[in-house]
């Protein structure tokens, strides 16, 4: 270990002390803690690990104990001993200091909180705790960054299976008449859902082990924004108007029009989705593989990031302008790659463990599109036309399109915002990190 390291370790004897690997104590000397600091160390260690535990689990699992009889005296006790006990495994288990920060960030341990073990960082507290384990020989040399995997063949498949049971879908709409066209649109929908929830549950998409989002479903407000994405625009016209008139034919002169682009492009966009995923996560591997410190990976993921989501809007574009051509529909590029950015923000925060802030955005991006419509409605009662008066004017000034790009853009953009912040991590890519 560096000497700067060895400057930063708490209870560091001033002289003639040193740390006995064996005990897993500092052994104090002529000018050290003394024989009552050496006593205190003594009884400490003389309570095991189980007394350890017993004690600290009233405390912070990232912050030293506070100090009793046997602590009082200064540099009776060793925090960062305490602090390796309670991640002995990932201790153990960590072939370099960053796999330790790493694991540290993910439970909650800050700078602010490795000050109170007399360390500048958390990197240079893992530092520390790395250096200290015990090992037989040598430690094990660095892994060699291997090579990009190939796709399986199966994975790639399966994120093709929503694009084309969609087109399937929207072929059948167009050919079928009466009930025939509500049963091919019925089965459609089940079989395009079926195949997403199988998408999002293997491969890139899905959340690794330890990181699954429990509670914080999103699914019921994700279809909520891609159905208003094919029928919204078309309800929130008429609306306005003074309708809707009818059902969502899309034939008859003032009828509700469904809007079949979006939701193409985005089924099709699950494969780049998942490429894109999948990129991020083995490059940030390499980064966390040759990373000197948590600063350091930051840097050099944070570009990593921003290309990868910049290259998925460019994907997304592409299939927009194909699909628009083949359907004969105008390509409506802000709404749909928006609504596109902010489902891929979303997933990638819940693949990586952060479900809280995406339930909450999408919630929120939903909620706004009801409210949006609700407010017209409930401006034609008496005395309360007050209330659409903000959604008719965005409407008149830039058309029924300019409600959904407003809220999915400002929802993406607080959810990249959070992603810069945290897909950063080094908790966020590390094999050893908890979930968050």
């Amino acid at each position: 270990m560096s000497g700067l390291g060895e400057l930063d370790r708490p209870g560091t004897p001033e002289s003639g002390g040193a740390w006995d690997a064996r005990s897993g104590e500092w052994a104090a000397g002529e000018g050290g803690a003394g024989s009552g600091a050496h006593a205190g160390v003594r009884a400490g260690a003389g309570a095991g690990p189980r007394g350890q535990e017993r004690s600290g689990a009233d405390a912070p699992a990232d912050a030293p104990g506070p100090a009793g009889p046997a602590t009082s005296r200064r540099g009776a006790v060793d925090p960062v001993k305490t602090l390796m006990h309670r991640h002995r495994e990932l201790c153990e288990r960590a072939v370099d200091p960053l796999e330790i920060a790493a694991g540290l960030e993910a439970h909650g341990v800050t700078d602010r909180t490795a000050a109170r073990f007399r360390h500048r960082d958390v990197f240079s507290l893992a530092e520390e705790m790395y250096a200290r384990v015990p090992r037989d020989g040598d430690p094990p040399p660095r892994p060699v960054p291997a090579a990009l995997p190939r796709p399986r063949p199966d994975r790639a498949l399966l994120t093709l299976l929503p694009g084309i049971l969609c087109a399937a879908t929207i072929g059948g709409l167009r050919l079928t008449q009466g009930r025939t066209r509500l049963l091919v649109v019925a089965v459609g929908v089940l079989a395009v859902l079926l195949a997403l929830r199988a998408t999002l549950r293997r491969g890139p998409l899905s959340p690794r082990a330890g990181n699954r989002p429990g509670p914080h479903r999103t699914g019921a407000w994700t279809c909520w924004l891609l159905a208003y994405a094919a029928l919204g625009d078309g309800l929130l016209h008429a609306a306005v108007t003074g309708g809707p008139d009818g059902p969502p034919t899309g034939t008859a002169d003032g009828a509700w029009p469904l809007a079949a682009t979006p939701l193409l492009t985005l089924a099709l966009a699950c494969a780049p989705a998942a490429w894109c995923a999948r990129l991020l996560a083995v490059r940030a591997g390499r980064r966390l593989d040759t990373s000197r410190g948590l600063e350091e990976f930051a840097a050099s993921v944070r570009p990593l990031l921003l290309g990868t989501f910049t290259l998925y809007l460019c994907a997304l574009a592409v299939l927009t302008a194909l699909c628009a051509a083949a359907l004969g529909e105008p390509a409506g590029y802000a709404a749909t790659l928006t609504l596109g950015a902010l489902l891929l923000l979303a997933r990638l925060l819940t693949v990586h463990g952060f479900p809280h802030a995406p339930a909450a955005v999408l919630t929120a991006a939903a909620a706004a599109e009801v409210l949006a419509v609700a407010t017209v409605f409930a401006g034609r009662l008496p005395g309360c036309g007050f209330l659409a008066v903000p959604v008719e004017t965005l409407v008149a000034a830039r058309g029924p399109a300019a409600v959904p790009v407003l809220i999915c853009a400002t929802a993406a953009l607080t959810l990249l915002l959070h992603a810069a912040r945290t897909l950063t991590r080094a908790s966020a890519h590390a094999r050893t990190a908890a979930p968050c």
